[in-house]
């Protein structure tokens, strides 16, 4: 019968060593990726913070555009603030439903909106007042379901829009006071 051969390999220190390296160098390029997705997140984070927009002496609000192609804007909901994008395409002012939970538009007629993304179900309500900057409108409706990039995303649509003389240049939107 010959002799009997061990079939596990009992690790040596070789291995061991190996083994730590390993883990080691495992934990350092999961620490080195985690550190370029935060700085990631935190930029693209501030490169699609709209930037200010300013009311000339004139009493225009004038919407710089965006790197993203898009006008964005500051505003409020109901003294709610959100980040407005500017969308001429859009009947209504639309809010996320975190938006709308926070400015009190709980009520509404149930709607189906047609987007550009196809339909979605959310809500018309009456709103007191939506700002821009020096830009204040009352009594406009409000869409709620929107979704956004963050909670506090919204759209600026022609119910507002349609409130001023409306310009768009190059490089910006400009907003007179009729």
């Amino acid at each position: 019968m010959g002799e009997e051969h061990d079939d596990h390999h009992r690790p040596t220190p070789a291995d061991e060593q190996t083994r730590r390296v390993l883990r080691t160098s495992t934990m350092g390029i999961l620490a080195f990726w985690l550190v370029v997705m935060g700085v990631l997140y935190f930029g693209m984070k501030t490169f699609m913070a709209p930037r200010g927009a300013t009311v000339t002496s004139t009493g225009s609000l004038v919407i710089p555009r965006h790197s993203d192609g898009h006008f964005r804007v500051a505003g409020t909901v109901n003294g709610v603030p959100v980040n407005f994008m500017v969308d001429t395409g859009a009947s209504l002012i639309a809010v996320t439903d975190a938006v709308a939970k926070k400015a009190g538009l709980t009520e509404g007629v149930p709607t189906t909106f047609r987007t550009a993304n196809g339909e979605r179900q959310g809500r018309v309500s009456p709103s007191q007042s939506v700002t821009v900057r020096n830009l204040e409108v009352a009594g406009l409706r409000v869409g709620t379901g929107y979704t956004g990039e963050s909670d506090d995303d919204a759209l600026l649509g022609q119910n507002f829009l349609r409130q001023f003389d409306v310009e768009i240049k190059r490089d910006s939107m400009v907003l007179n006071p009729r």
